[in-house]
Formats: C-alpha cells, sequence, structure tokens
C-alpha cells in the first residue's frame, strides 16, 4: 500500500469522544459492538403514535462535560446534550487548547433539520425558549463558542451521511491549511416527528416482538430500521504536528469518496453504480486496492431496497476481493443515529482495528440471496484490521465512503 498523500500531511485522529445506545467512552462502545450487544429497547410510545409498541436506541445517560463553558450543562436542550458531550469529550482528549491557537482550530458539525429539531423540543417543553435571542444562535456556533474554538465553524447536512461529511470537510481543512486541528462529528437525537415521518415512509421496522430483533440488516426477514440517537466527535490534526507534539493517534482518515445519484428523495437507487463510484473514489483517495482493505463497515440499516443495493455496489466496487473482506452492519445493535451514523460508524472501525477484531451482524439469521457477501453474523471475528472502509448513503443520494487506516 503507498498512500497517495504526503504522509506528514496526512489527517489523523489525536481526539474521540462518543455518547450512543452502546456506551459514552470508546472502551464502552468497543466492548458493547464486540460482544453484540443491542441498544435497542421498547421506549414510551409518542402522541399519535401507529404502533402499540414502539422500538428504538436512546441515549440512557449523557455525561456531564467539565469543560468550563459547559457549566450549565444540565439546563441545555436533549439536542444541544448529545452534540455538546462528545464534542466536549473529543476535544478534552486530544488535548489540544493549549498548543493550538483558538484561530486554528475549526469546527465541522454533521447534523440534519437542526432547527426543526429545535422547534420540536421547544414545541414539547411548552414554548419556552422559541422568543430567546440565543436561539438564532446556530448549534455549531455554540458547541465553539462553549469550546474556545474560534477557527472556522459550519455545519452539513447530508442526511445519514452528514457526519461523514464533516468529516470530510474537516480534513479539506486541514490539508488546504486553513485550521491545525478540526474538530469534526456529528449528533441526532430520537424526535417523534422524524419516527412519525420515517414511519410513514414505510422505512421503519414494524416488529413488535423483540426490541433487540427488530435491526436486521441483510437479513432475508428484515423490514426497516430502528431509529436511535446519540453522537460521535473526531479531533483531526496532520500527522507531522501530532507527533511534534507526541499526541496518541486512534488512526488515520486515509480516504474520502463520494457521489450523488439523486434518485429519489427517500428511496435508495436500486442501481448500485454511484454508490460504487463513491467507494471506488475513497480507495484510490487513500492509495489502496480492493484487496487491500481488510473490513467494511456497511451502512445497511435493514430496509428491503437498501441493503441489496449496496450489497451490489461493495460487490461492483470491490470485486473478487468482496469474497473474502469481512462485512458487518453495527446498526444491527446500535440502531441508526441517522446524522451521528457515519461518525459512530467510524467509531465501529477504530474498535475493530484496536481489538482485532470484526464486529457481528446480529439478527443475521437468513441471509438474502440478493445481499450475499462475507458477512459475519451473530457472533464477533477474531481478524486483524489494518484498512476499513465504512459506507454512509443518505436521502435523496448522498453517497460517502470513507476509509480509515490503522495507527502505526
Amino acid at each position: 500500500m503507498v498512500p497517495t498523500r504526503a504522509s506528514e500531511r496526512a489527517a489523523v485522529i489525536t481526539g474521540l469522544g462518543v455518547v450512543s445506545p452502546l456506551g459514552n467512552s470508546f472502551a464502552d462502545v468497543a466492548e458493547s459492538l464486540l460482544a453484540g450487544r443491542s441498544g435497542v429497547r421498547e421506549i414510551a410510545a409518542a402522541a399519535g403514535a401507529r404502533e402499540g409498541r414502539q422500538f428504538a436506541a436512546p441515549v440512557m445517560s449523557i455525561p456531564h462535560p467539565t469543560a468550563p463553558g459547559c457549566d450549565d450543562f444540565a439546563s441545555l436542550g436533549r439536542l444541544e446534550q448529545l452534540c455538546l458531550a462528545p464534542a466536549a469529550l473529543a476535544f478534552a482528549d486530544a488535548a489540544v487548547a493549549n498548543v493550538v491557537r483558538p484561530q486554528r482550530i475549526g469546527i465541522v458539525l454533521g447534523i440534519g433539520a437542526e432547527q426543526l429539531k429545535a422547534w420540536e423540543l421547544d414545541f414539547l417543553a411548552g414554548c419556552k425558549r422559541v422568543f430567546e435571542p440565543q436561539r438564532t444562535e446556530t448549534l455549531v456556533r455554540r458547541i465553539a463558542r462553549r469550546l474556545g474554538i474560534a477557527g472556522p465553524a459550519v455545519a452539513v447536512a447530508a442526511a445519514c451521511a452528514s457526519s461523514g461529511y464533516a468529516m470530510a470537510l474537516g480534513r479539506t481543512w486541514l490539508d488546504a491549511g486553513q485550521v491545525d486541528a478540526c474538530l469534526v462529528g456529528g449528533c441526532d437525537i430520537l424526535s417523534p416527528t422524524a419516527i412519525a415521518a420515517f414511519y410513514n415512509l414505510r422505512a421503519l421496522s414494524r416488529r413488535s416482538d423483540d426490541p433487540h430483533k427488530a435491526s436486521r440488516p441483510f437479513d432475508r426477514d428484515r423490514d426497516g430500521f430502528v431509529m436511535a440517537e446519540g453522537g460521535a466527535f473526531f479531533m483531526l490534526e496532520r500527522r507531522s504536528e501530532a507527533a511534534r507534539r507526541g499526541a496518541k493517534v486512534y488512526g488515520e482518515l486515509a480516504g474520502v469518496g463520494m457521489s450523488s445519484d439523486a434518485h429519489h428523495m427517500v428511496t435508495p437507487c436500486s442501481d448500485p453504480t454511484e454508490a460504487a463510484r463513491a467507494i471506488t473514489l475513497a480507495l484510490a483517495d487513500a492509495g489502496i486496492e480492493p484487496a487491500d482493505v481488510d473490513y467494511v463497515n456497511a451502512h445497511a440499516a435493514g430496509t428491503p431496497v437498501g441493503d441489496a443495493a449496496e450489497a451490489g455496489a461493495i460487490r461492483l466496487a470491490f470485486g473478487k476481493a468482496a469474497d473474502t473482506i469481512p462485512v458487518s452492519s453495527t446498526k444491527s445493535m446500535s440502531g441508526h443515529l441517522v446524522s451521528g451514523a457515519a461518525a459512530f460508524e467510524a467509531v465501529a472501525c477504530l474498535a475493530a482495528m484496536q481489538r482485532e477484531a470484526v464486529p457481528p451482524t446480529v439478527n443475521l439469521d437468513a441471509v438474502d440471496p440478493a445481499c450475499t457477501l462475507d458477512h459475519v453474523p451473530h457472533t464477533a471475528r477474531p481478524h486483524r484490521v489494518r484498512v476499513a472502509a465504512s459506507n454512509s448513503f443518505g436521502f435523496g443520494g448522498a453517497n460517502l465512503c470513507l476509509v480509515l487506516r490503522k495507527a502505526a
């Protein structure tokens, strides 16, 4: 493997923060994933719910950040808490505050429909905050202010690929010399409106027997995805700067590939060409061949059309290598974090590298013949993972693949 990017300019991950249905630390998430533990459970049905029982993957507790700008954390809304907590954890973990000027630190937040979520939360709370002046400040600006980040700050929305696009943009800023460190990631919440909307689109699983069995990517009996919430953030730095200050490195964001099929606003495209092109571009950006990839973390959420289309894209992009590269969908355990999904699944890839094991796709009892790959059903597979590819395919045809490389 010969990377196309100059080694000293490579974007490496020096900080990590996660708040999720599977745990609130890298160690806890890694343990949950490799144990095949599900975070899906029954939740109280929202007003107007169509089903008697409602399954989702909630965050059970949100850690209180210790950063100076987070003293009022308990009074913040859930969306801001689920964004600020992992962002503050990653920022503290990287320990850049005293070595990089605030003006040279950027932040990119991946989040969709931010204002709709804020308005909904305010409505459910009795419309108490809608008239407060600070509501005009965007979430990414509030997070930046609280953490003392004074560089560029922007939010990007690309549906289920939002946090992956945030990671890609942060790496671009580093490569262009616009920042020396960049906090990137995304988050989402369990929203009654979103649950109702996805239900009406027939995108959600309608199983009502066992919540742990509801999320079934690639399985013949899958019937939709399970909503989840949470967030994951990373601090990106150039390899040379991280080495200069002796920072710990979780891994390298080695390649990014993006494409758009613009097939339909919500229905995945059954033609795998554009999704496969995103994968191929990511491999080329990382300077690797398909056979160099040791693990594919699939986007596969459990929808009948989407999973089959992705399996076709993986086969088209990887060719014969698709027969021997382990593939799994961690959404079978975490549920679908929507805007935060791509970043959370990058955490899963880093966990596979560190623990030298591929997390399983639980509930994969009978593989759909349209989804034949080298699946890892039910139980983690011991496997050396040096390079992982993570797919994220969002509504509207926002196709993304990230290639992560193990720290040297």
